[in-house]
């Protein structure tokens, strides 16, 4: 019966560690040693929808993604981080507010809609921006399943600040179709 019941408790563990991942490849790289060493680099797939976190030439971490849409494609190419900001807020989209910070107008892209009177602009929150191109890089952000984004790599809250937090400044970063 002890053994039984022990059984059943590593199995219940085991369960609750997957619990909080929603791809295999998530699940498979979850726990996986964190004692890699060596130069960190990415490397994103567009036509997977996952990006990908190699140690020294080792695979550390994956991650599903949800990319640019039609219109606002993600860039294709080598690249290199230029910089990171944990609190990242977007100059482009975002929303108008009033000074009472409601929303008045949402989903506004500042080039194309106006700026409705008495009020302003706050940029949509990208935390744990890892910019590897002008206008472009990663950080958390909405994954509906497919590209939606306005070009940037969106990826889940745990998996961005893991990606941030293993990259620098001058990190190579591959965008591949």
């Amino acid at each position: 019966m002890m053994r039984r019941l022990l059984h059943l408790c590593a199995i219940a563990a085991i369960l609750t560690a997957f619990a909080g991942c929603d791809t295999m490849s998530e699940m498979v790289t979850a726990n996986l040693p964190q004692n890699h060493t060596g130069r960190a680099s990415i490397v994103v797939s567009l036509a997977a929808q996952e990006v990908y976190l190699y140690r020294g030439g080792h695979l550390a971490a994956t991650s599903r993604i949800s990319s640019g849409r039609e219109g606002h494609r993600t860039p294709l190419g080598r690249f290199r981080v230029t910089r990171k900001d944990m609190d990242h807020r977007s100059s482009l989209y975002g929303a108008y507010v009033d000074d009472s910070n409601r929303i008045i107008k949402s989903d506004v892209d500042t080039r194309r809609d106006p700026k409705p009177r008495h009020a302003h602009f706050v940029g949509a929150p990208m935390p744990y921006f890892v910019e590897f191109a002008p206008g472009y890089g990663l950080h958390q952000g909405y994954l509906p399943g497919e590209p939606a984004s306005h070009g940037c790599i969106r990826m889940p809250y745990w998996k961005a600040r893991q990606f941030y937090d293993a990259v620098h400044v001058g990190t190579p970063v591959t965008v591949k179709s």
